[in-house]
């Protein structure tokens, strides 16, 4: 495996790390990383085995990749240097918002880039992973992108036109169902589940249907019928959604985050 440098050492930084490691994609050698002030990276090269190397030359120049995981607002004021120390390296970047026209102003010399756009189940390795290259992947560049996406769970190449809905859907995705299963939890308090079964019986539903619908290939519309007898207690609370415009409603919260998400991409 290439030698990775990671900018960065927070969350995302850690569970890529973590999930190479796991899948025995890496060995701790070959990965190193750095983070403002120092304390974040040491806890994680401490955790790890992986190598901390505050300084900026020694940590760029063995890599052959270089991953970039610090605050999306950090990137304005980053280094000089990183330019001329990723030359002719692959620069892979989890920055929510960056554009690879952005990008490559801070990394004008890497042989090429690489934007993704992870969302929170990549801390277990569940995660969707689209990304975008600023020119065509070499092959083994893209097997190498690949390898180390999939340590987050499904990667998929896709085009940057697509990446504030993909921003919306699955990196907000993960909120709305969150904010879901609490409407569900707080329903059937309502409804009068004891306080210690209703969150559990939320939860255990969701993640149930999910892999109901994940592991028959149906869509949600053929098991949503498959549940619903006719004038039966699915179909009643079917109808409340029906009147509340409930797919409508999602579309409309989408939309709201796609438009905020190109609001932020803005260069």
């Amino acid at each position: 495996m290439a030698k990775l440098a990671f900018l960065g050492a927070g969350n995302l930084a850690s569970a890529i790390i973590r999930g190479l490691l796991a899948h025995q994609v890496c060995v701790p050698e070959d990965i190193a990383c750095t983070s403002k002030g120092g304390e974040t990276a040491a806890r994680l090269a401490a955790s790890t085995g992986i190598a901390h190397q505050p300084d900026l030359a020694q940590l760029l120049g063995p890599a052959d990749v270089v991953i970039v995981a610090f605050k999306p607002q950090s990137l304005a004021a980053a280094d000089p240097r990183l330019a001329e120390l990723t030359r002719g390296k692959l620069v892979l970047s989890v920055l929510a918002g960056k554009k690879l026209s952005t990008l490559s102003r801070t990394f004008p010399l890497a042989r090429n880039l690489v934007r993704t756009m992870p969302n929170t189940p990549a801390a277990i390795g569940a995660g969707i992973t689209p990304f975008c290259s600023l020119h065509p992947l070499s092959p083994d560049d893209s097997a190498l992108v690949i390898r180390i996406l999939e340590a987050l769970g499904v990667c998929l190449p896709l085009d940057e036109q697509y990446f504030d809905a993909l921003t919306a859907v699955g990196g907000s995705g993960p909120a709305f169902l969150f904010e879901f299963v609490a409407g569900l939890r707080d329903a059937a308090l309502a409804a009068g589940l004891p306080s210690d079964v209703a969150p559990r019986m939320a939860l255990e539903t969701v993640l149930g249907a999910a892999r109901l619908l994940a592991r028959t290939g149906e869509t949600p519309e053929a098991l949503r019928d498959k549940v619903t007898s006719p004038n039966g207690t699915t179909y009643a609370g079917l109808q409340v959604l029906a009147r509340r415009e409930f797919r409508e409603t999602l579309k409309e919260t989408v939309a709201a985050a796609t438009r905020r998400a190109g609001e932020l991409s803005q260069d």
